[in-house]
């Protein structure tokens, strides 16, 4: 028996996660969000020694690059034709998903302050659930409408916005150019109609992330400064490429991949919900490697977060259909 349920078209019916393949998927989903969420606190003492953002970004684009590249050819098998077939796709993916939504939200922190920056791009989830509403009439239900605003609701205590945040025009435009990127990675990465192998898909989008990043720098919209300065994490100084290397090969290459897997399995909108969890991983390294603490309000927030994870779950659940032979 296979439990069908409406996924990425209308049309089309695809079996709902379930057993073996939810564990897997939400276990790739925690490393993908981990490994995400690690990036700030290694980069934020990069940028104290001298390094620009898009330096820091091109690099680990660059690097994650040259790691899933061989891993991607041979799941490609020689089949160049899915790669001709899905140029258009490869493309969006490439320039929003991976270059677009990093891009972006660097720029939203040079207006405005970074946690109000986050929070906006991580309305994508939110997002992602219009997105399939107005496309493909998949309209959500009650309990997924309350798994989102208990995950919105614990961003905010996470990000710790109570307080009041100014924000600017261009910031918010910024942030939410960057929100329309990390949607386009939920969405691009779940479907597997286009039959690109989840490394293929993520090679192939590194790639062209790096070049289109290599292009903004060139023409001078994407600075371009670089440090030997040794940093320091936890009180432990390290030589300034030790920290590079654990950017491209961990929080972009290995992050990459697993985020495709994760959203094979769980479909593009669970497996969005699932990488809020993110925010709680770049409070928890910056925790360990930074010594900032999070207070009571922050931890409260991850719960909210968790809730609305499994909210959105159920919500999913409830519309399956009957199992069918």
């Amino acid at each position: 028996m296979a439990t069908l349920a409406h996924d990425e078209a209308p049309d089309r019916l695809v079996p709902v996660a379930g057993g073996s393949r939810l564990l897997s998927g939400l276990g790739f989903a925690v490393l993908s969000a981990a490994s995400f969420g690690m990036s700030g606190a290694l980069a934020r003492e990069l940028l104290d020694t001298g390094w620009s953002a898009g330096a820091i970004v091109l690099v680990r684009v660059g690097l994650a690059a040259l790691v899933v590249v061989p891993f991607g050819l041979v799941a490609l098998r020689g089949r160049w034709v899915l790669l001709r077939r899905n140029a258009g796709v490869v493309a969006v993916y490439g320039a929003l998903a991976v270059a677009g939504a990093q891009f972006c939200y660097f720029s939203a922190v040079a207006h405005m302050q970074v946690g109000p920056a986050l929070l906006i791009e991580y309305t994508a989830p939110a997002a992602v659930v219009v997105w399939f509403w107005l496309r493909h009439g998949q309209r959500p239900g009650a309990v997924t409408l309350v798994g989102a605003a208990l995950a919105a609701g614990g961003l905010v205590l996470v990000l710790d916005l109570l307080s009041g945040a100014d924000l600017s025009v261009p910031g918010v435009l910024w942030a939410l150019a960057a929100m329309v990127g990390a949607a386009t990675y939920f969405v691009i990465s779940a479907d597997e109609g286009y039959g690109l192998p989840p490394m293929v898909l993520a090679a192939a989008g590194l790639v062209l992330g790096a070049a289109v990043l290599a292009v903004l720098g060139v023409v001078g919209l994407l600075p371009m400064r670089a440090s030997t300065d040794a940093v320091s994490y936890a009180g432990r100084t390290v030589e300034w490429w030790v920290p590079l290397l654990v950017l491209g090969v961990v929080t972009a290459a290995i992050a990459y991949t697993s985020g495709i897997a994760a959203s094979r399995r769980l479909g593009s909108r669970l497996a969005s919900f699932v990488a809020l969890l993110e925010v709680l991983a770049g409070v928890g390294f910056a925790w360990l490697l930074l010594d900032e603490l999070p207070r009571t309000v922050q931890l409260v927030g991850g719960l909210l977060i968790l809730a609305g994870v499994v909210a959105v779950k159920l919500g999913e659940r409830s519309t399956a259909a009957v199992p069918v032979p």
